[in-house]
């Protein structure tokens, strides 16, 4: 039982998906309806040239409304259904509303007039069936109803095939189309959901795993300077308390282990600058994977271009740019897209990010700009900005032939401005 507060509770947030998932979506989505549109165009030829031969008005009417109903329900059940994917089962609705609600019923009463018009129970079984196929139903349940109902069209089939074939004599060929758009529908459409269901799945495994990585690499983080710093500070105070006890019989000594304790935390900070630059050291193109991730776990849609030896640019120069650049657009953008793009353009490598700044963004208005363009000046490099028709870019390039290690700067705080 799901016990929050409905009038508090945020509403989930629609998952922004990588424009290769987004794209295989549509494509499912589309050959969804193309097979209902080519099973409802197959069964026309039986209800209206077969069965009627157009001399009936009231059929042609009934059948077309059947139709426009079940396609109307089909394509609002697919939206809902790719909604009801990006939040848990707590968070959707009741089995009950979900079975109630207008477009459900919508393709029931489709389904049941298309049945009466083609004067067959086989179709107007298959096309309730789809519809209810495309509910979000619990684990495994949709594949056992759909068993069931396979072998029940199956079983209908045999019953009405005697009066169909006696009606198509001579055309083998419509009754075998008719066989498989009746009997193969549902089982087509819960495929393809399947399959929808699968690539979503896969695409959250992808981000939850380079979640996890990063997630992985800072508590290594975390517990290498944790042990780095607890034996420094262990060392400092041991090395202070001797000189508190020898400064009255032994100034000179107590000043020693003072010297000694200073040399003590230049090495703490020296071993802290080392562990900060391995951390910092991640390829370029994980680090930009991870900053999509966060923008797409924020929200935004996001576009990623990197190129393909992105892997041999400057990570201590740029890998720090990029994090400031996704930091900024997230605590300031307030807009709802992003696009990253890594490439080298002739002796340089150019980091660009762009988004679409809020109306009460305050993108570039801080120093966020004036320390990224520091960092990038002491390598040889320079950054660009700028600012127009909705869309905030900032360019930064640096020399290609200059190592990461030699950047030399350590790493500035992030501003309050921003790269967007």
């Amino acid at each position: 039982m799901n016990d929050r507060d409905p009038r508090t509770a945020s509403a989930p947030r629609r998952t922004a998906l990588a424009r290769e998932v987004a794209a295989t979506s549509w494509y499912i989505a589309v050959s969804i309806v193309f097979f209902m549109i080519s099973a409802l165009g197959i069964w026309s030829l039986w209800a209206l040239q077969v069965r009627t031969r157009l001399e009936d008005p009231a059929v042609i009417v009934g059948y077309a409304a059947g139709s426009v109903a079940v396609l109307v329900s089909t394509v609002v059940l697919l939206v809902r259904y790719r909604t009801d994917g990006d939040v848990g089962e707590a968070d959707r609705p009741p089995r009950l509303r979900r079975f109630l609600s207008w477009p459900v019923l919508l393709g029931v009463a489709g389904s049941l007039l298309l049945g009466a018009t083609t004067m067959t129970v086989l179709f107007g079984a298959s096309v309730l069936a789809t519809i209810l196929c495309l509910v979000r139903w619990g684990p495994g349940i949709r594949w056992r109803g759909v068993i069931l109902v396979e072998a029940a069209l199956v079983a209908l089939w045999f019953a009405e095939r005697a009066r169909i074939e006696g009606a198509l004599a001579g055309v083998g060929s419509l009754t075998f189309a008719l066989l498989v758009f009746a009997v193969a529908l549902p089982a087509s459409i819960a495929l393809s959901l399947w399959s929808w269901d699968v690539v979503l799945e896969l695409d959250r495994a992808r981000a939850t795993e380079s979640r996890l990585a990063a997630t992985q690499e800072r508590l290594r983080l975390a517990g290498e300077l944790h042990d780095l710093q607890g034996h420094h500070l262990q060392v400092i105070a041991l090395q202070l308390e001797l000189a508190e006890r020898m400064l009255g019989r032994d100034p000179d000594a107590a000043g020693e282990q003072i010297r000694l304790a200073r040399a003590s935390v230049d090495a703490a900070r020296t071993g802290t600058r080392e562990l900060a630059g391995r951390f910092r050291g991640v390829p370029l193109p994980d680090e930009l994977a991870n900053a999509a991730d966060l923008l797409r776990a924020a929200g935004l849609a996001v576009r990623l271009e990197v190129a393909a030896d992105a892997v041999l640019a400057p990570a201590d120069i740029l890998g720090p740019v990029i994090r400031e650049c996704t930091t900024n657009v997230l605590k300031h953008g307030g807009g709802r897209w992003a696009e990253l793009r890594l490439d080298r353009e002739g002796g340089y490598w150019r980091v660009a990010f762009a988004n679409d700044p809020g109306p009460d963004s305050a993108l570039g208005a801080g120093s966020g700009l004036a320390g990224i363009a520091h960092r990038v000046g002491v390598a040889g490099g320079d950054l660009r900005s700028r600012r127009e028709d909705g869309r905030f870019e900032v360019v930064v390039s640096v020399p290609a032939g200059v190592p990461g290690t030699a950047a030399g700067a350590t790493r500035e705080p992030a501003g309050e401005g921003m790269p967007g």
